[in-house]
């Protein structure tokens, strides 16, 4: 996985107590939702009927980092903690660094359209393992670096030193563990170090694979070789000396995808404007879900439905958004713009 700054780590090995572990868990949750923005954005930008195979693809990871976010934000609930998610500073400044200053000062991320060169030097460095498969020459890792893997692996280490005394057996009723949209063996009650350190092997499995194995599960990929195929235009296959991207062809029509605008901000428009009028709605809609998400990991669990639900709906808005020029007769459309609002 890509660098983040060794300070991060830092405090998470040096944790002596449970309330120590607060802060590290929201990066975490902070982190995995910063990866759906620009993810959501790709996928949005990609017209209806084309390129539905790297729709797919995309998407099935976007649904994935919210797994992610919904485990990491169970195990901080599960040690006493409380989620936050609706508040300024939670949504990541794009374009700009991701939570915890991940990949060093130089990597930026932002919102943008679909293109193979940003699956290749954004989304894959992303998601990029410790040792990709197949193993090849690895640039060397700054001393004040770690990787995303080793934050995890950290937090594993330290979760199972403090035993399972840090856990509170009255946190299960707050845990989001429904199974209408993600599988039980994969979100599921935190109740102990064992199950928090099972959960974190899958958001790390999920990412990057296994140092031997590109799979998170025997069918599926990890989501850095989805987007490799997507990147290589070809499914990825065992071959006699590892793995190839050398299967089944997954085509990419550059026409199938909306000229969108950067790094679209409310404030780039005039007010009354039909583009001024549905970028805000999107931006309203999408503080409802982070609403939502903080009720349901405060105390309302049920409310995952309705999260998943405004997600959904907020897919609706930006199929319109992006078919909107940013003005009469421009050549661009608007992108979506992940805001915080207080509504």
């Amino acid at each position: 996985m890509i660098r983040l700054h060794r300070n991060y780590v830092r405090a998470v090995r040096q944790a002596r107590a449970a309330q120590d572990l607060f802060g590290p868990l929201q990066n975490a949750i902070e982190l995995e939702h910063s990866t759906i923005p620009p993810y959501f954005t790709a996928t949005a930008s990609l017209v209806a009927g084309k390129n539905e195979a790297i729709a797919g693809l995309i998407r099935s990871i976007t649904m994935q980092e919210m797994l992610h976010m919904c485990i990491a934000s169970n195990i901080l609930i599960a040690i006493g903690g409380q989620p936050q998610i609706n508040r300024p500073g939670f949504v990541p400044e794009y374009p700009g660094p991701l939570p915890m200053h991940i990949g060093g000062p130089d990597f930026t991320v932002g919102i943008e359209a679909f293109s193979r060169d940003l699956v290749k030097q954004v989304f894959m460095q992303i998601e990029e393992p410790e040792q990709p498969i197949p193993v090849h020459e690895k640039a060397e890792i700054e001393p004040e670096y770690e990787t995303i893997g080793a934050f995890y692996r950290a937090l594993q280490a330290k979760i199972v030193e403090l035993g399972d005394g840090i856990f509170e057996p009255s946190s299960l009723p707050r845990q989001v563990v429904q199974g209408n949209w993600f599988p039980p063996d994969q979100l599921f009650a935190i109740t102990g170090a064992d199950s928090a350190v099972r959960a974190i092997d899958i958001i790390v499995l999920q990412g990057e694979g296994s140092s031997s194995s590109p799979y998170e599960s025997p069918d599926v990929l990890a989501h850095f070789y989805r987007f490799g195929e997507i990147h290589a235009g070809r499914a990825l296959v065992k071959t006699p000396d590892g793995y190839a991207y050398a299967g089944a062809p997954i085509p990419f029509d550059d026409n199938g995808v909306y000229p969108l605008r950067p790094n679209c901000k409310l404030a780039q428009f005039t007010p009354g404007t039909q583009v001024h009028t549905r970028l805000a709605q999107f931006i309203y809609s999408y503080n409802s879900l982070l609403n939502a998400l903080h009720t349901c990991f405060n105390g309302q669990p049920g409310q995952l439905d309705a999260a998943i639900g405004l997600m959904y709906s907020l897919r609706i808005e930006a199929v319109a958004l992006v078919q909107t020029p940013v003005a009469p007769g421009s050549a661009q459309n608007v992108g979506p713009s992940f805001e915080y609002m207080q509504t």
